[in-house]
C-alpha cells in the first residue's frame, strides 16, 4: 500500500539515493531499490545463525565473533598455565613478621577486586579483560558508524553531481562568441603591445608584425565561401541558413502568440487529437503577411541569376540550362535502364543496317 501511494503521488521518498534532485519523481524501481536497501543493512545486522565460538573464549559475548585457532591457541594456553599453578606449592618467606600475611590479605582483596565484576553478565572475565572488550566494542561500532557516514557522503556527492548534469542538459547554451573575442583583443593587446611600443607602432599597425604563415591564414578566413553544389544544396545546414535569412525580417508579436496559445488547450496537436486535420483560427494579416513573403520569394528567384561552374570534361546532352537541368532528373530515374541503349546509339550497333 505504501509503494501503491508514493508512487500514485508522484513525489520523492526521502529513502530514495535521488531524494536531493528537485526534479525527481520515485517510481516503482525506486521503491523496489529502497526495499533492497533495507533488507540489505537489515542482514547485515543480523548476527550470523552458525557460528562457531568456545564458551571459554574472551570474545564468546560478542554475537558476531566467531573463534579462529588464535582464540583456542589461548583458550589452551591459559588452561595449561592454570594447571601449573595449581600443581606448585604457594612460596612463603619464613623472614617475614606477623604483618606479611596482613600485606598478603591485602594483596588477595586487590586480587578479588580484579576478579570482581565477573559477575556482572562476563563470568570467564576478569576485569581488565571486560575493560578491553568493551573497548574493542566501541571501537567497532565507531567504525560502523564512519563507513555509514562515508555512504552517506558518497550518494549525497553522486546526487549534486547528477543534478548539476541534468541541470546543464536542460539549460541551452550561452551565446559567448561576443565574450570570447573581447577576451581574445586583451590578451592580443596584451602580448604584442611591448613589441608595438619598442617598434614606434599602434594598435592599427598591428598587421605588420604578422608573419607570413599567420597572414596566410588570415587570407584563407577572409575568402569568400563557395556557393554550395550539387547534393550540398539540400544538406541540413544550407536549409537551416535558408530558414534563419528568411525568418530574420519576420515580426512576431508574442503578446499575440501567448493568448491564442492560452485560449486553444491543443495549440499543439499530435497525431491522436481529436481535433487533427481541423483549420485554427488565423488572424487575417498573418495569411497575408506569409503570402507578401512567398510573392517575394517567388520574384527574387526568377530575378536570381547566377554563373554556374563548367565542367569541360562532361558531354554536352542539353540545348540549355532548364533542359540540363531536366535530364539530370531523368538520369537519376532511369539512368541505369537506359545504359545498355545509350551505349549501342554511341557504338552505332543499334543502328538499322
Amino acid at each position: 500500500m505504501a509503494s501503491a501511494s508514493a508512487s500514485a503521488s508522484g513525489k520523492s521518498r526521502p529513502e530514495c539515493i535521488n531524494s536531493s534532485n528537485p526534479f525527481h519523481e520515485c517510481s516503482d524501481y525506486c521503491l523496489r531499490k529502497i526495499a533492497e536497501a533495507r533488507e540489505r543493512i537489515e542482514d547485515e545486522h543480523r548476527p550470523p545463525v552458525d557460528r562457531t565460538v568456545h564458551p571459554d573464549c574472551i570474545n564468546a559475548s560478542n554475537p558476531y565473533h566467531v573463534c579462529s585457532e588464535y582464540c583456542f591457541k589461548r583458550i589452551a594456553d591459559a588452561k595449561s598455565g592454570l594447571e601449573r599453578a595449581e600443581q606448585e606449592p604457594p612460596s612463603v618467606d619464613a623472614g617475614k613478621s606477623d604483618g606479611a600475611p596482613a600485606q598478603g590479605e591485602g594483596n588477595d582483596d586487590s586480587a578479588g577486586q580484579e576478579d570482581a565484576g565477573a559477575d556482572d553478565g562476563y563470568p570467564q572475565m576478569t576485569e581488565k579483560q571486560k575493560k578491553l572488550f568493551e573497548l574493542r566494542l566501541k571501537m567497532y561500532w565507531v567504525f560502523i558508524s564512519l563507513l555509514f557516514s562515508a555512504l552517506q557522503n558518497e550518494a549525497r556527492k553522486a546526487n549534486q553531481q547528477a543534478m548539476v548534469a541534468e541541470k546543464k542538459r536542460m539549460e541551452p547554451r550561452a551565446e559567448s562568441r561576443g565574450v570570447s573575442k573581447q577576451k581574445w583583443l586583451e590578451d592580443r593587446k596584451k602580448k604584442i603591445g611591448k613589441l608595438l611600443d619598442s617598434n614606434g607602432l599602434d594598435m592599427t599597425k598591428s598587421y605588420m608584425l604578422d608573419t607570413q604563415e599567420s597572414a596566410e591564414v588570415k587570407y584563407k578566413k577572409w575568402e569568400k565561401e563557395p556557393a554550395p553544389y550539387g547534393w550540398d544544396v539540400f544538406n541540413q545546414k544550407t536549409l537551416y541558413d535558408a530558414y534563419k535569412k528568411r525568418t530574420k525580417n519576420i515580426e512576431v508579436d508574442m503578446e499575440a502568440y501567448n493568448k491564442a496559445k492560452e485560449a486553444d488547450p491543443e495549440f499543439y496537436r499530435d497525431a491522436s487529437s481529436l481535433q487533427y486535420g481541423k483549420v485554427s483560427k488565423v488572424p487575417e494579416e498573418n495569411i497575408d503577411r506569409m503570402v507578401n513573403e512567398l510573392k517575394e520569394r517567388d520574384e527574387k528567384r526568377k530575378a536570381f541569376s547566377r554563373r554556374r561552374k563548367f565542367h569541360e570534361d562532361k558531354d554536352i546532352d542539353s540545348i540549355n540550362d532548364r533542359n540540363e537541368h531536366f535530364n539530370k532528373k531523368v538520369e537519376r530515374a532511369f539512368g541505369k535502364y537506359t545504359l545498355e541503349i545509350k551505349n549501342n546509339l554511341e557504338r552505332g550497333t543499334a543502328l538499322p543496317d
